[in-house]
């Protein structure tokens, strides 16, 4: 080594000769919708996401998959079951196709999940890590990653339900008024009196450009009027038996979100992530929208999950994902994946695709230098604004 050359400029060229000589790697990034999500919950975030790491990551094929949708009712066990068992044929068949061999473990996994997708995508890892032989068997699937996005780990916010029930009685309110002002333009007497006697079930939301799952919850934002009604102090979303016996219709979706209400489980799964972490390497993080003071009505910042208090070794792994555009925690929920909706898109795949290629280097073994991650983070930033051939400018950064 000269004299003007520094160590780490050294173990950079270094890090660069062992990547150069290393065979392609397969990554299946396997993205998981929440409750009541669909298949296009996240809009163009995954080939965005693909293309991000392809230029960033030498020596690596990138392949981003939707989990195929799935009925978010009956046992949270039973959709992590389903999940497992279509993960391992789909490993098995990448590997084969990719020349690996079925079950050889070189194929690495990033599980994603979105909201109620996020428990999901732990409690398959989970499982996956249970259901080895032994605690030094290797983990297969070769799971490297678990990435959440506002996924409610420790609980929802009850604030959530409070702003959403209160600006769901005006909807409702308003319907009341326009329903009963043409029945009274037509002569229909007493029609107002029905009307207002219970908002109609149709009027549940606001009506703006979300996905499914927010015409189905919270809860106490959707399934109607009368019960939104009830729920001003944030609570209607917790009393599962009553809004099941009401609607029956509700009972089975709401089974599958139970789990939100079992504190002990929901602490549980997260020291087992964070211990997954720390003796298998595999990183966990997760993101939470996180919305500005708007004053006076909000004071302070906004979420729409609990967060765990700053001082709990949990808090590390919590990410703030800040949305200035969202008009309320819903909208900013729903939207996650929605550039027209969320101006801090961008920096959220900028931070997914730093998560994900740093996992991927850790498990290749190689430690970059500060100056080769600034370098990357220049690249990753011009290839997450670029406009992709199949998507024209859809969702291309302005």
């Amino acid at each position: 080594m000269s004299s003007g050359d520094s160590p780490s400029e050294d173990k950079s060229a270094d890090s660069l000769a062992v990547i150069k000589q290393l065979p392609t790697d397969l990554l299946l990034i396997v993205f998981i919708h929440g409750f009541k999500g669909t298949d296009t919950t996240f809009k163009n975030f995954p080939s965005r996401l693909e293309h991000v790491l392809t230029e960033v990551i030498a020596n690596l094929k990138v392949e981003c998959i939707v989990f195929p949708a799935y009925e978010t009712k009956g046992q949270l066990n039973a959709a992590v079951e389903h999940f497992a068992d279509w993960l391992t044929t789909l490993t098995v068949q990448r590997e084969v196709a990719d020349g690996q061999g079925g079950g050889a473990g070189k194929t690495r996994v990033v599980l994603c999940g979105h909201s109620m997708g996020g428990l999901l995508a732990a409690d398959a890892l989970l499982a996956f890590v249970n259901s080895r032989p032994d605690k030094n068997a290797p983990l297969w699937p070769n799971i490297i990653a678990c990435i959440a996005f506002d996924t409610p780990y420790l609980g929802l916010q009850p604030t959530v339900f409070k702003n959403s029930a209160t600006k769901a009685v005006e909807y409702a309110g308003a319907a009341r008024t326009v329903v009963s002002d043409m029945f009274s333009l037509f002569g229909k007497k007493g029609a107002s009196s029905t009307v207002s006697g219970q908002p109609p079930l149709a009027i549940a939301a606001a009506p703006t450009e979300e996905s499914g799952w927010a015409k189905w919850a919270p809860a106490a934002y959707a399934v109607g009027g009368a019960l939104v009604a009830g729920a001003a102090a944030g609570t209607a979303y917790y009393r599962r038996d009553d809004i099941g016996s009401g609607y029956s219709w509700a009972t089975d979706h709401m089974n599958y979100v139970r789990n939100l209400w079992d504190e002990e489980a929901l602490r549980k799964r997260m020291r087992d992530l964070v211990d997954v972490q720390v003796h298998l390497g595999v990183t966990f993080r997760s993101f939470y929208t996180l919305l500005p003071p708007a004053p006076p009505s909000f004071s302070s910042p906004r979420t729409f999950v609990i967060l765990p208090q700053r001082t709990s070794p949990i808090a590390a792994h919590f990410l703030p994902a800040r949305n200035h555009q969202a008009a309320d925690e819903v909208q900013a929920h729903t939207n996650m994946f929605n550039p027209r909706f969320n101006d801090g898109y961008y920096q959220l795949g900028l931070d997914t695709a730093k998560i994900i290629r740093e996992a991927v280097m850790s498990a290749r073994g190689i430690i970059e230098s500060d100056d080769t991650e600034a370098q990357k983070d220049v690249e990753a930033a011009a290839a997450m604004g670029e406009t992709l051939p199949d998507q024209g400018e859809s969702d291309a950064k302005p």
